[in-house]
This record gives C-alpha cells, structure tokens and sequence, in this order.
C-alpha cells in the first residue's frame, strides 16, 4: 500500500506532543495504537523562534534557532519519560521537531491517507488553532485523546497553594 505522497509501506501513527496532559494521554494512546498495528510511532513537537518566524527573518541567528530545536527536542524527551519513562516497549519510534505552527506540521509529517494522526484535547478546547487546521487540512483519520480529570476540587487547592507548602520539611 503507499500513500499518496509518501512512500510504499503501512502507514504510521503521528502524534502530536507539546507536554501537556493532554498530549501525554494522546502520546500512550498512540504507542498502545502502534504496538496494536504493528506501526511506526511518529511523535512530533512543533517549534518556532519564541519571537516569530516574521521576526526571526528579518534578524537570522542560526544559533539562536539551534538552540530552541534543541530546547523543543528536549521537552519531547521529557514527554516520553514522563509518559513511558523513556521509550516505549514493542514500538518502532521515531521523534521529530518540526519548525512551524503546530497544526501545519502535523499535516506536513501525517500526510499518507493511511496514517493515523493522534492529537491530546483539553476538556471544552476542541476548537484549538491546532486542532481547527488539522480538521480543515488532515489527509489521514484524526483520533482525539481526552486529557485525564483532574480529582474534584484539585485545581482549587492548587491556586490557593503557596511555595511553602511545596517546601521540604526536614
């Protein structure tokens, strides 16, 4: 099978990471999907230069560039060990940092009809900048991972928290 502009074999599972809850239950339920269908995990963190991409071309820093796709694929890093605590087992996966907006690049990488392009979801933030470009633009299917509750009056307590409440007690 091959898709339309990718090349021969199954198609994959992208996933798209940015650290949040959301994309954490979005990311185990793309490894378990990979692992079921004996696909490749594509895990993909989008970057830009914090400034803008408008910004960034009229002054181009190489380095200063280097160092925030570096600083994007440590965080992807941090996802997988959060989420896994290091890479999952029995799953073929490959991480990208992919410099753009976060809904192009999920198309851009999720672009054979047969992938399958897993995005996290907020409770009540369906309609994301994100996730509006993917459902305009996706070629593939679009599975959507809920983010976990939190426990019933946690938010709560933790707006009220201080820093002493997080302090050591020896």
């Amino acid at each position: 099978m091959s898709g339309r502009r990718g090349g021969p074999g199954p198609g994959r599972v992208v996933v798209g990471v940015s650290g949040s809850l959301g994309s954490l239950a979005a990311l185990r339920a793309a490894a378990q999907e990979a692992r079921r269908s004996g696909r490749r995990l594509v895990a993909v963190i989008a970057w830009e230069p914090p400034e803008g991409e408008y910004l960034y071309l009229r002054h181009p820093d190489p380095a200063w560039a280097a160092h925030w796709e570096q600083d994007a694929r440590q965080r992807l890093d941090a996802a997988f060990a959060d989420a896994f605590g290091g890479l999952p087992p029995g799953v073929e996966v490959r991480r990208a940092a992919v410099r753009g907006r976060p809904g192009p690049a999920l198309c851009t990488v999720a672009h054979r009809p047969d992938d399958l392009l897993v995005l996290g979801a907020r409770t009540g933030a369906w309609r994301t900048r994100a996730r509006r470009y993917v459902l305009r633009h996706a070629e593939c299917p679009l599975l959507t991972v809920p983010a976990p509750r939190a426990p019933r009056g946690a938010a709560r307590e933790l707006r009220r928290a201080t820093a002493q409440d997080f302090a050591l007690r020896v």
